[in-house]
Formats: structure tokens, C-alpha cells, sequence
């Protein structure tokens, strides 16, 4: 099975033209039922072997992680090691899950480096300072972001994996959230609406790299898959925190009715952008909802079962009807917007 990911590899090898990958490409979606951009590809495994090599890396990185343990250059290591493997792994044999686990060994061990050396840089001064820890944690906060920014934009120029751009765009993001908590102490009441900000520019930056593959038939699709999944759960979440949905008794009947309200608005939103994401990101919160709604009614000791039976039939029903649905609600939207939307 060839992924989009590789048919872009065998047009930079020479191995394909442009033209024959598009004809291939169109010839493809024309054996299928449904549209290939309905079909929301994404490549997790080409094989077992991805399993196998994932657990041995996972071994090795974990190795020298406690080998190292104390001395310092612990991350410096774990990342130069994750290069290395990527260049075979990732670069040569194009496996995917491989190359998502090396991507955030590597970005992770050349953060945890640089927060290593800014905690000692600023070690023998922090006596020297009143409240010396303050400066400490947000001096170590921002080199965390900067070298994360950094790592993963030097990796995405050698490697190209999709998942890069998200996790660099993440990372930066709780970095700099952090960073604002911790210099406005004020602030840290209303973390839910900085995550909700955060959530709203991933999702939007998602949303660009959509629009310039609306086919969705080159690595941008992928990379755009990537940001939708971490736009998700940055959006849902802070809201249906603040609604007490988290809490086993901080949500009524009014609140439960509005989060599903919500869910509803989220499927929309969905459909327009032909992401599943932000339903399978809603998904435990609405859940959550439909059990006190069922609580209140009286269906104590089965809420939990007819809550999954419901939400269950429902997702699989618009999943059966995926491509129809998605038709009837664009066909409810302006031209001009319907035509930066991916393609039906």
C-alpha cells in the first residue's frame, strides 16, 4: 500500500513525473465509492515492522536516557541519537511510526538540554535575586520554546515528516502560555481562554495549509491532518472545562444540554472542513454530557451504557453518511467560501 507521503518521494527521486503521479492519483479515486478527500488518509504503519523498529527505538532512547542519567548532556544525546536513526528510518526507509517517535525524541532531548543549561547558567545567580525563581523558571521557558522552535524546523527542512509542524506549533504554544502564566501570576484563572486562543490560531494555520491542497494529494494534506489534531482538543477542552464537565457533580442539566449544543456546532464545523478531529476530540466531553442528561431523567446504573449506545449509532450513522451530509451543509454556505473549503 503506497501512501500520498511516498508517491511525493518518488516524484522527488525521479522515479515519477507529475503528470503520471496525477493520473495515478485521479485513477485511484475513481475505483472507490466515496471522494479520496473524504477518505482522510493518514499513514501510521506501512507494517509490523513499524511496530518492531518503534519498540526497539524506544529501548535504546530509554537506555541512554538512564545511562546518561544526572550527567547533563542526557537530552543532547537522546536527540543526536534520534538524528542518526531518522537518517536511515525516516530519511531512507520512509516508515512512519518509526519516524513520529524519533521526531519527538529528538525535539524533546534537545529541549530538555537547553533547559538543562539555562538552569545553569542562572544557578549561581539566583542567590543574588530576591525572588530568584521567578526569573529562573521564565528564562528557562523561553530558551525551552526557542529551542523547540528551532529543532523542529531544522528537522522539518531535512525530513519533511508531517507530524513536525504540530508538534513545533504545539510545543512553542504551551511554552508560551506558560511563559504568561508565570510572568502575570493574575492570569492563571484564565488559562482556559489562553488555551482556546491557542487552539483558534493552530486551527486556523490547519485551515491554510488545507486550502493550498484542496484535493488533499500531496504532504500538505498530511501535515494539515496533523494540525487539525492538535487544534482539536485546544479548542474542545477549554470549553467543556468551563462548563464543569470534568467534574463528576460540576455540570447540571443546563450545562449538559448546552455541551452537546456545542458538540452539534462542532459537528458542523466538521463537515465544512472535512476534518474528523474535532469530533473525536468532543467525543468523552459529550459523553460526559449525555450521562447527566440521562442521570436526570432517571436512568441511574444505564446511563453510561445508553449514553455510549446513542453516541455511538449517531457517529456511526454520519459516518455511513459522511459525504452526503457534507454536501447538504456546504450547499448552505457562500460560493466564495465554499470554494476555499477542500473539495466534495
Amino acid at each position: 500500500m503506497y501512501s500520498e507521503s511516498d508517491i511525493d518521494a518518488a516524484i522527488d527521486a525521479g522515479a515519477l513525473t507529475p503528470e503520471a503521479a496525477d493520473k495515478f492519483r485521479a485513477y485511484m479515486a475513481a475505483q472507490k465509492t466515496a471522494p479520496a478527500v473524504d477518505e482522510e488518509y493518514v499513514r501510521l504503519l506501512s507494517g509490523f515492522n513499524d511496530i518492531f523498529v518503534s519498540i526497539a527505538i524506544g529501548l535504546v532512547i530509554a537506555a541512554t536516557g538512564v545511562l546518561t542519567h544526572g550527567s547533563g548532556i542526557a537530552g543532547l544525546l537522546i536527540a543526536a541519537e534520534s538524528w542518526i536513526l531518522a537518517e536511515y528510518f525516516t530519511r531512507r526507509r520512509r516508515m512512519a511510526l518509526p519516524s513520529i517517535l524519533l521526531l519527538l525524541t529528538y525535539t524533546g532531548g534537545l529541549t530538555s538540554f537547553a533547559a538543562h543549561i539555562v538552569h545553569g547558567l542562572l544557578g549561581a545567580g539566583v542567590k543574588l535575586l530576591q525572588d530568584g525563581g521567578d526569573p529562573a523558571i521564565l528564562a528557562t521557558l523561553a530558551i525551552s520554546a526557542a529551542a523547540m522552535a528551532a529543532a523542529t524546523y531544522i528537522h522539518w527542512r531535512r525530513f519533511r515528516v508531517p507530524i513536525t509542524i504540530a508538534a513545533g506549533i504545539g510545543s512553542v504554544t504551551f511554552f508560551c502560555i506558560a511563559l504568561l502564566l508565570t510572568a502575570v501570576p493574575g492570569l492563571l484563572p484564565y488559562w482556559p481562554g489562553l488555551v482556546f486562543l491557542g487552539g483558534v490560531g493552530t486551527f486556523a494555520l490547519a485551515l491554510r495549509w488545507d486550502m493550498s491542497d484542496r484535493a488533499r494529494q500531496t504532504r500538505r494534506s498530511d501535515v494539515a491532518f496533523w494540525l487539525h489534531l492538535l487544534a482539536a482538543p485546544m479548542l474542545v477542552h477549554p470549553v467543556f472545562h468551563s462548563l464543569g464537565l470534568l467534574h463528576n457533580s460540576g455540570a447540571s442539566l443546563m450545562h449538559a444540554g448546552l455541551a452537546i449544543g456545542i458538540y452539534l456546532v462542532l459537528a458542523v464545523l466538521a463537515l465544512l472542513v472535512d476534518r474528523r478531529a474535532l469530533l473525536v476530540s468532543g467525543l468523552a466531553y459529550v459523553l460526559a454530557a449525555f450521562t447527566v442528561v440521562l442521570r436526570a431523567s432517571g436512568f441511574i446504573g444505564e446511563d453510561l451504557a445508553l449514553t455510549g449506545l446513542v453516541a455511538g449509532a449517531a457517529l456511526l450513522l454520519l459516518s455511513a453518511f459522511w459525504h452526503k451530509a457534507r454536501q447538504g451543509v456546504l450547499r448552505l454556505v457562500p460560493t466564495a467560501l465554499r470554494q476555499a473549503l477542500p473539495a466534495v
